[in-house]
């Protein structure tokens, strides 16, 4: 059974304007997303199912899939705040999106296989897919074993300001111990460096470490884990309006817990994406040199 790409997609009707404007950076107008899809159908992966919101369900049928018909089976699935247990009833005043973890559990009854969950708007490189292809399909029929890629520190970081990134920590075997946010992290000179947020200060950190870029790969027994666990954190935080269940969350406590086990796999790819304005010509810069390097053709679809 060939595993399937879980793509989150829910937050893109907001910063592209309802889809009228998502910006093509490839020399036909390829998108970010284009080179994801493109790279997990030929490394493998059987189907791809979009999490994405109502409001903007049409434009993506029209911009987004028809792309894609001939190239990878598609499905969507919809994450809105009203998206819960049954017994739970949204606050009213509730407007911030419940997080990356929720956007996983509305695609449960869709995914019965090993499965990668990756940002919509992030590029993750062709070796990256596959070394994530190939790990799904020798998970098929285990459970409580996962994995993720973890990308160079340096691989990641941004030319035109200060990034956020999750450094991973891992054991002996390769096994994630702990996800941990940093802040502020940037280039100095010769130096990487992030800012301490509770002296102020920055300080130099090593550029080789792993971190998570949000491409992870699980079997479907995580939406059980998820299922359970969203309950009790919407038990938890009924009173808070802004609690977010991201993934980091649920990772940290099936570790903690040693519920499952998570490896870590290295990628020789970088990481890029458009964090800042200034950021675009330089990703356009980087897909052109893919492309002259025949990673990419010129056309995608």
């Amino acid at each position: 059974m060939k595993p399937t790409l879980l793509v989150l997609a829910a937050g893109m009707g907001s910063r592209y304007g309802g889809l009228k404007q998502l910006d093509g950076l490839g020399p036909n107008g390829e998108t970010i997303m284009d080179y994801s899809i493109f790279d997990a159908a030929r490394a493998g992966f059987g189907k791809v199912v979009f999490v994405i919101r109502h409001a903007f369900e049409q434009d993506f049928r029209e911009k987004v899939i028809s792309k894609y018909k001939d190239a990878i089976n598609v499905e969507i699935v919809f994450q809105e705040l009203d998206s819960l247990p049954a017994g739970f009833t949204l606050n009213p005043e509730r407007v911030k999106p419940w997080g990356t973890n929720h956007a996983i559990l509305v695609a449960k009854d869709a995914v019965k296989e090993p499965f990668a969950v990756i940002n919509a708007d992030d590029f993750y490189g062709k070796e990256s897919f596959q070394i994530l292809a190939d790990a799904l399909k020798a998970m098929e029929g285990k459970q409580n074993q996962y994995c993720m890629v973890g990308y160079r520190l340096g691989n990641t970081l941004s030319e035109s300001g200060h990034v956020s990134r999750g450094v991973c920590s891992t054991d002996a075997n390769n096994k994630l111990t702990t996800v941990v946010e940093h802040y502020e992290v940037q280039r100095k000179g010769t130096a990487v460096v992030h800012k301490d947020q509770v002296t102020g200060e920055y300080k130099e950190i090593d550029e080789n470490l792993p971190v998570s870029m949000n491409m992870w790969g699980f079997t479907p027994d995580y939406f059980t884990h998820s299922d359970e666990d969203f309950k009790a954190f919407l038990k938890a935080n009924a009173d808070n309006i802004k609690a977010e269940y991201g993934i980091p969350t649920m990772v940290n406590k099936l570790i903690q817990t040693k519920t499952a086990s998570i490896e870590v796999m290295k990628t020789p790819c970088h990481w890029f994406g458009v964090t800042y304005k200034e950021d675009r010509d330089s990703v356009v810069a980087k897909i052109e040199n893919l492309i002259k390097s025949g990673v990419y053709p010129s056309k995608l679809f």
